[in-house]
């Protein structure tokens, strides 16, 4: 079951309630300012069969500081730093005791951005939160009480800019309304009508309307305020507020010894879920879902149900496609496996091709250089190593004298600058050596020498070898004795 909505109105002679239950009966009470607060309202709900457990809390307008606040269009995200830094100019106590809450007004296009902010100390919302631990109530809000009076009105209001002149007790809540919506409020003592009227007409400028189209009296005693001269010189017809009809009988209710503050307190109990400058903690304040994140709830429900349905009724005709289009796969299964081979080859020897053209743009012949150093180094020489790049050529081995080895390498038409890279050492009966050389022929190396000779070129400048060389740097072999070693060839001229 659902309990009643409560509102309390915290005023300076004491607390006024106001709980409508789900039957739609009204019940109010006003409390006196006493030493504990807390107990009576505890006693007063147990006594009149109240259960709530949630309370909108409102505070006399004159707690509160309101004010309509011009900032640069740019702050973003820092607005709130912006504005606690505006109120310290406003507000008589410390930032860091002020508890604020700010909503964005209407604002030109190209002007500054306006800003209504509602501002009280801290340890005001503080003694609020303590007078509901002993009713054991949760806040839904605490907020200016005069602000929930738009609660009372219907949705469709004839009249877009308005003010409502609430009074209660010795003071006057004014109101001014665009569109329904808040726009300012201001708390004046409780005059005759030109006062009023004055007060009023030097807050218009304010919001900077020139002048509004309906003046709104209610509250204590408003026959008065109603025949006024003074507010119908405002140039606005003077009227009770038009109340939506479920209100009208809840008013019919109230107390005439209090109904300006009765009044406010039923405002209170039936204010909005999200109310306008909240002055609660955010950490304190219950999570609802906005009216976007609703209407976002609703549409996605929708659109679910409505593919639910749809796949209910097309749940044959699909059934019976995947059918066919399982069958239509595995008939193509073999095919499918033969392509993928086919594909798995392809790919092998694209990668097989392209190594042989990385091999080539190397500009490196690896090959060709073993050959030559076959032909060129000694029988007694064995090579351990062989290292090859674009700029020069290094080779590390054992020989009987590797001394020798320098005008031998010399002789190459391949190689030059010939030198040692390490002092050259001695084992048991042969010379350890690193001998680094450098392409004679430029950054192409033998390729461009093997390129520049030409079939015939190549059979007369350079004999074939009579030993095989292998990718690695093997001992050379003894060559067999019927076959003496052919004369060395010509060493071919660089061309240019």
């Amino acid at each position: 079951m659902i309990g009643p909505r409560v509102g309390l109105f915290l005023h300076e002679r004491g607390l006024t309630v106001a709980a409508v239950t789900g039957r739609g009966r009204l019940q109010t009470f006003t409390l006196a300012s006493e030493d504990n607060p807390a107990s009576l309202l505890r006693a007063e709900l147990t006594t009149r069969r109240l259960t709530p457990r949630r309370a909108r809390i409102g505070l006399q307008r004159s707690l509160v500081t309101v004010k309509a606040l011009e900032v640069p269009a740019a702050v973003g995200s820092s607005l709130a730093q912006v504005l606690r830094f505006e109120l310290e100019r406003h507000v008589p106590f410390p930032p860091e005791e002020m508890a604020f809450d700010s909503l964005t007004l209407p604002t030109t296009k190209g002007g500054p951005l306006r800003v209504l902010v509602a501002a009280c100390e801290r340890r005001t919302v503080e003694r609020v939160l303590r007078l509901l631990e002993e009713p054991r109530l949760k806040a839904l809000s605490v907020t200016v009480a005069c602000h929930n009076l738009p609660a009372l009105l219907g949705r469709r209001l004839k009249a877009r800019r308005a003010v409502w002149a609430h009074r209660h007790g010795d003071a006057i809540d004014v109101v001014f309304l665009g569109s329904g919506e808040l726009r300012l409020s201001r708390t004046v003592p409780a005059a005759g009508g030109s006062e009023l009227a004055a007060e009023i007409a030097g807050s218009l400028p304010l919001l900077k309307w020139k002048d509004c189209d309906a003046v709104w009296v209610s509250g204590d005693e408003p026959g008065p305020f109603l025949s006024s001269p003074a507010l119908a010189d405002l140039g606005a017809p003077v009227s009770e507020p038009p109340y939506r009809s479920g209100v009208t009988g809840l008013l019919a209710d109230l107390p005439d010894a209090d109904r300006g503050v009765a009044m406010l307190a039923l405002a209170l109990a039936l204010g909005r879920r999200q109310p306008l400058l909240n002055l609660l903690p955010e950490e304190l304040r219950p999570r609802a879902l906005t009216v976007g994140q609703l209407m976002t709830a609703g549409v996605a429900t929708l659109t679910a149900a409505l593919g639910v349905a749809a796949l209910l009724a097309q749940g044959d005709v699909d059934r019976h496609y995947l059918d066919d289009l399982d069958r239509t796969t595995r008939a193509l299964g073999p095919q499918v496996t033969v392509v993928e081979q086919i594909a798995a080859e392809l790919n092998q020897k694209k990668r097989l091709l392209a190594a042989f053209k990385t091999v080539e743009e190397s500009g490196i012949r690896p090959l060709s250089v073993m050959r030559e150093l076959t032909e060129l180094l000694p029988q007694d020489a064995w090579l351990s190593t062989l290292s090859l790049d674009a700029k020069s050529v290094e080779i590390t081995g054992q020989a009987s004298a590797a001394s020798q080895l320098i005008p031998l390498l010399e002789s190459s038409p391949w190689l030059d600058r010939v030198e040692f890279t390490s002092p050259v050492t001695r084992g048991r009966d042969k010379e350890q050596f690193r001998i680094k050389a450098a392409w004679e022929t430029g950054p192409a190396g033998p390729a461009a020498t093997s390129a520049a000779l030409t079939p015939e070129r190549a059979a007369v400048e350079r004999p074939a070898p009579q030993r095989p060389a292998t990718g690695t740097a093997r001992p050379r072999s003894q060559p067999p004795a019927a076959e003496p070693r052919p004369a060395p060839a010509p060493r071919p001229q660089p061309e240019g």
